[in-house]
């Protein structure tokens, strides 16, 4: 434990300052005992139950039911019996992989099914293109368009120089 720590984590959070001498760190100690205490407490019976469910599941496989060890020692690593020796050699018996065989054709089908899904409903609605219907044309609008064709025919009867001229007057604003 660390009192300077724990004096600056009291000030950062309370803004009051503690001295290191302070009584408040004999709580802090007795709360260090009482945890630890508490946690082996916890874990002897933790391991009491992992013992009991191993000695179960043992019973349930046929295998003879093997003496609990001490606590801290590691188990057994022999194979009680040929059967439980042939099922830790194949990784899956074949009605794992019927299972197994089932479960990719429900996955593989799920996923088909979600794209098609997904086909069918992002597509975006077909919107038809706005018809676009052309106005009459105003009688002034008419008339200038004439009037530029005729002023077109007749400067190109014009000679080359004078055309010139007229062309690069109009390309002026």
């Amino acid at each position: 434990m660390d009192r300077q720590k724990l004096r600056a984590l009291v000030f950062e959070k309370t803004g009051i300052k503690v001295d290191c001498d302070d009584p408040i760190f004999a709580l802090v100690a007795l709360n260090e005992a009482v945890l630890a205490d508490t946690v082996e407490r916890q874990v002897a019976l933790l391991d009491a139950a992992a013992q009991e469910l191993a000695r179960q599941a043992r019973g349930a496989a046929g295998a003879p039911a093997a003496p609990l060890a001490p606590a801290g020692d590691a188990p057994p690593l022999a194979v009680a019996s040929p059967a439980a020796a042939s099922q830790a050699a194949a990784p899956f018996a074949p009605r794992d992989w019927r299972l197994l065989g089932g479960a990719a054709a429900v996955a593989a089908f799920s996923a088909l099914l979600v794209l098609a899904g997904q086909a069918w409903l992002a597509k975006p609605p077909v919107i038809p293109a706005p018809a676009v219907t052309a106005l009459a044309l105003t009688p002034q609008q008419s008339a200038a368009i004439e009037q530029g064709d005729k002023l077109a025919r007749a400067v190109q009867k014009l000679d080359p120089k004078s055309r010139a001229l007229v062309q690069a007057e109009m390309q002026k604003p």
